[in-house]
């Protein structure tokens, strides 16, 4: 199980009412969440810089900075915009509910509210947040905290595993000759392509997640990291192929300016796997371990030409 999984959910509350403040963080406190609190927006923005709580519940009428410039300002950052934040809103301004809303809130509450409310609210939001980061909206493959639990799920099972890492060699590249949007493609493509060697190799079911960008990890039986990986680097290459202009595609590279104005050339894409092997599970007590193994083997593949696939072999199962 992932250490992280099990520390309790820190909620920052914003408000300059000390009385209300008081009375939220006792409230949430009861019912299991740490509680930080700042004055105002202000204080608020510090605070969550350095602590980078998990839900904001935010006053609208405060000082320096009210609560609508500050849902604004954390949905601009990105380090911050995923930041659930929940409206204290006056009971019966309507406008403050829709201005709230679209500042970028996720819910509001209206003053005053009881205690069962407060929970609910909070509890949901916190819920609906966490499903959707469970999600790429890219590929719409789970995400990392899907990808260590099922990695736990194998520990504890007891059965023979492996995990795979794998990424784009000089996805970069592609990026900058053509754009975020047909780097978004070769994402894609990678995706389907090994959804569709997973699919291949039947059972036991492997499983496939979106680590983030071009990263993407694969947990299956150590039998099936051979077939798996070989199928989803022909299919990619494949499809990728596609993907180049036909000039780029012909020729076998693409040509890129650096910042001095000098040409230099990319090769095409290609993919690096890293594979960790598990014996039995008890080699991997933590999934982050078998995953920055992997990473680590990666990092072995991405030394070789062309596509490669580089397993561990000091660890579990050949």
């Amino acid at each position: 199980m992932d250490p992280a999984d099990d520390r309790p959910d820190v909620i920052l509350v914003v408000d300059d009412d000390e009385d209300i403040a008081r009375f939220v963080e006792f409230n949430l406190r009861l019912h299991g969440f740490e509680v930080l609190h700042a004055a105002d927006g202000q204080e608020a923005l510090e605070v969550i810089e350095r602590a980078r709580p998990d839900l904001a519940v935010v006053d609208l009428m405060m000082p320096r900075i009210d609560g609508l410039e500050l849902t604004r300002r954390l949905r601009a950052d990105p380090m911050t915009s995923a930041l659930p934040v929940i409206m204290l809103t006056a009971k019966g301004m309507t406008s403050d509910k829709v201005n709230g809303l679209s500042a970028g809130a996720d819910d509001y509450l209206v003053k005053p509210f009881d205690t069962a409310e407060l929970v609910a609210r909070v509890s949901s939001t916190l819920r609906r947040n966490k499903e959707f980061r469970e999600v790429s909206p890219l590929t719409g493959l789970p995400g990392n905290s899907r990808i260590r639990r099922e990695i736990s799920d194998r520990v504890r099972s007891g059965v023979d595993y492996a995990v795979g890492y794998i990424d784009i060699d000089r996805f970069k590249s592609v990026n900058d000759r053509y754009g975020f949007v047909r780097g978004d493609e070769f994402i894609s493509a990678l995706a389907r392509s090994l959804h569709r060697a997973v699919v291949s190799i039947g059972l036991p079911p492997a499983f496939l997640g979106h680590v983030g960008g071009d990263d993407f990890v694969i947990v299956c039986a150590p039998e099936q990291v051979r077939p798996l990986t070989f199928r989803a680097v022909e299919d990619f290459e494949k499809a990728a192929d596609g993907l180049y202009d036909p000039i780029d595609r012909e020729r076998g590279f693409v040509e890129l300016k650096d910042r001095r104005g000098n040409i230099r050339r990319a090769a095409l894409v290609t993919l690096s796997i890293g594979v960790s092997l598990s014996d039995s599970g008890k080699r991997f007590t933590d999934p982050l371990e078998a995953i920055a193994v992997a990473s680590e083997m990666k990092t072995v593949a991405k030394s070789q030409p062309g596509s490669y696939v580089a397993v561990d072999r000091r660890r579990g199962v050949t």
